[in-house]
């Protein structure tokens, strides 16, 4: 993409944006996309693709009419695309809509009462522009930005006289509709790219045992002091940013704000020094160049969202004070503090999670809802003095990509299946088989689709109307989205390019290209065709061929880096404090550890094990995905190496380390609740691991039919019922 460079969960959200605006059946589409995630730049992005394989077509950016988002993000179109064309509502009423073209419409300039942005005349033209559209043969596609302040009649009204093919609805809080295609941005992946926080943080270090003589000093006082730590973290790396604390008050709180200025001028911020600024409608000082990394401002004041899409990715901490009023706020303004300053991590606690405090419960609410599992009550533990010695080597490698050589990638994919299917150098008796063990061959492609009568849309009636099957001819050119779309649905699955794996199958299943070992010799239409039919079938095959234990390569350990570890001096804990009859486990490393942290089934079990079992002296809850934590490494049947973070180091009562990975276990039913595909890879590495480092270690799991945990550390097996697996307490002992 020229001008823009995009993580991979942008590239795949503009694929299935083409895909549900070139092949989808259905006229709307939601985009579900979180705060921070990059949502103009993706917009962006599918415009340039689409315009690149459709012609006559229009783009329409409708936008809201606060803080001319408009503008904003024509001036992004202009800046990352400069050889597109873009419009502004003056453009389109002089000139007419233009091929090829995305205008820039604020709606409410049309339809708000009383402005007077545009004249009924102009009013009129408008609607005979979109006509002349229409009538020179262009279609249109109406993209709504921040969807859910354009929920008006009038505004739906003009989408309605446009008639587009498709409406791209955008939002950071749009909810399902079954009668629109949703694409949800998981927010997973945009933490985990760097562009926002790993977590929000409520009410850090807020204490209940003291009573408060005034609770908004009391809260800045918090922040205060949360801003100076995360500025002296800025400093120790050496990195130019000044972190912000953003102030929101009422509307209506006049008398309020008066307060807060006079309790922040005494702990020595006000207007004079320009560290304090303040930003109403009637009211600004000391905000320019407020978004920037370096600049001087430390406090903000504000009442609710200051102006839809305005980012200050330096902001790390929200005070949201109450003035016992009934007043709904705008939650948007979470997304404030969420970005990413330099569009990183820094794997550093303080740095990498923002932070809100408020005793608003409604505030808190509405935000735990709009966020989701990534809002959670929050503490921080601290590390018992008696640990602070304890070491551990701890493994990790350089993030360079090192796995995918081509020619081992096929030859690992072709033997797989040739060993899990049986399969010959008879093309024939090769596809019996294939289509004996699920795999479907035909030059149509199968739909399914409602056939009933459906009254109730939003019940549960359309999840159980009748369905009945559909064929389609296939074409590589009408179905080249579908197909692109499948490949990489499989790609994802490894880790793979798009290219590459595209590559995979059709040596494998394509009669043109050139390969003497071929499964099946399938036609161009028959290719496309086998792949979409078959993606769900392929995208298993394909994972479980680069993740068997079998073809696990065996890592050098000079390869690795070996670091000494030791228990984090303090760490964050998600937990529920609604929960009964909470208690405290004393065997855990950490100071005030208690029961009821946020978790699975098998790893609550084992906690409850270790503070119950004689035999063991205390146990700590390792982390996952940051350089705090400890970490072994492994690598999967194409060479690419993975950090792997195991749940548990515990000692028993005779100063014995075991290091410890829990599982979903097993059901009632004598089915697997394991959910992770590279269990076994794991496995043999932690093996190779406390050979090699001399400590003890097991892969525990649940087995619903007695409510018991097992041990195994022999040789991995989904079925509980092999002898591998012993029970836990006969180990531990």
């Amino acid at each position: 993409m020229q001008g823009i460079k995009l993580k991979n969960f942008q590239i795949d959200t503009v694929n299935k944006l083409l895909d549900a605006t070139s092949i989808g059946s259905k006229k709307e589409i939601l985009l579900q996309a979180p705060t921070g995630s990059g949502k103009t730049i993706i917009l962006l992005s599918y415009i340039e693709e689409y315009f690149k394989e459709n012609k006559n077509v229009l783009f329409v950016w409708l936008t809201p009419g606060k803080g001319d988002l408009e503008e904003q993000s024509r001036k992004k179109m202009l800046k990352f695309l400069p050889h597109h064309k873009t419009q502004n509502i003056q453009d389109v009423l002089l000139q007419g809509f233009e091929e090829k073209s995305t205008a820039f419409i604020n709606w409410e300039t049309i339809t708000k009462k009383g402005n007077n942005a545009l004249k009924d005349a102009e009013r009129k033209n408008l609607y005979e522009r979109i006509h002349e559209a229409h009538n020179s043969g262009y279609k249109f596609i109406v993209i709504v930005d921040e969807e859910h302040l354009n929920k008006t009649v009038k505004a739906e009204s003009i989408i309605e006289y446009m008639n587009p093919n498709y409406i791209v609805r955008v939002s950071a809080t749009t909810k399902t509709n079954k009668e629109a295609e949703f694409i949800a941005i998981d927010e997973l992946e945009v933490i985990n790219s760097g562009l926002i926080t790993r977590a929000l943080y409520i009410n850090e270090d807020v204490s209940n045992d003291t009573t408060l003589s005034n609770e908004h000093e009391y809260l800045l006082n918090l922040a205060i002091e949360k801003r100076k730590a995360i500025k002296n973290e800025y400093l120790k790396l050496g990195v130019q940013v000044n972190p912000l604390i953003i102030i929101q008050v009422p509307s209506k709180s006049d008398d309020l704000i008066k307060m807060i200025e006079k309790i922040l001028e005494e702990k020595g911020y006000d207007y004079i020094k320009q560290n304090l600024a303040i930003w109403l409608s009637d009211r600004k000082e000391n905000i320019d160049n407020i978004e920037d990394n370096e600049s001087h401002q430390a406090i903000l004041i504000m009442k609710q969202a200051i102006s839809t899409g305005w980012d200050c990715p330096r902001a790390k901490i929200l005070v949201k004070l109450r003035d016992n009023m009934n007043e709904d706020f705008e939650t948007q303004t979470i997304g404030r503090i969420r970005r990413m300053p330099q569009g990183h991590h820094y794997d550093n606690v303080l740095l990498d999670n923002c932070y809100l405090y408020t005793f608003d419960e409604k505030y808190e609410q509405s935000v735990k809802q709009e966020l989701g599992s990534n809002a959670y009550d929050t503490k921080v533990i601290f590390l018992k003095s008696e640990y602070k010695n304890f070491t551990l080597k701890k493994l990790t490698f350089d993030n360079n990509f090192d796995g995918f050589d081509e020619r081992e990638t096929f030859n690992i994919l072709h033997k797989f299946y040739i060993d899990k299917y049986k399969l010959t150098s008879k093309k024939k008796d090769n596809k019996t088989i294939l289509e004996a063990n699920g795999y479907v061959f035909k030059d149509t492609i199968d739909n399914y689709i409602v056939q009933d009568k459906i009254v109730r849309i939003n019940s549960n009636e359309l999840e159980n109307a009748n369905r009945i099957k559909v064929q389609s001819t296939v074409t590589t050119n009408k179905n080249g989205f579908e197909l692109r779309h499948s490949i990489n649905e499989i790609a994802s699955k490894i880790g793979m390019r798009y290219d590459r794996t595209r590559l995979m199958l059709e040596r494998m299943f394509w009669k043109q290209k050139l390969f003497t070992k071929k499964f099946i010799d399938l036609t161009l239409t028959e290719f496309y065709a086998f792949v979409i039919n078959n993606e769900d079938i392929l995208k298993h095959d394909f994972q479980e061929a680069v993740s068997q234990k079998a073809r696990q390569i065996k890592m050098k350990f000079e390869e690795l880096k070996e670091i000494d570890w030791h228990f984090p001096e303090r760490d964050y804990i998600k937990y529920d404090p609604k929960m009964k009859d909470t208690i405290i486990y004393e065997k855990s490393t950490y100071l005030n550890y208690p029961n009821s942290t946020i978790k699975s089934k098998s790893e609550r079990m084992f906690e409850y094990f270790c503070e119950n079992n004689e035999n063991i002296k205390w146990f700590y809850k390792n982390g996952e995905k940051s350089s705090d934590y400890f970490s072994i490494v492994y690598v999967d049947a194409v060479n690419h190496k993975w950090h792997f973070y195991p749940d548990f180091i515990v000692c028993d009562k005779n100063n014995k380390i075991w290091i410890i990975e829990t599982k979903g276990g097993e059901n009632a039913e004598g089915e697997s609740k394991n959910i992770d595909i590279k269990v076994e890879n794991k496995f043999e590495a932690l093996k190779e691991y406390a050979k090699k480092y001399d400590v003890n270690w097991g892969f525990v799991r649940d087995y619903d039919k007695n409510e018991q945990l097992y041990f195994c550390n022999t040789e991995y097996t989904e079925n509980m019922e092999n002898d591998n697996w012993l029970l836990l307490q006969e180990i531990i002992k």
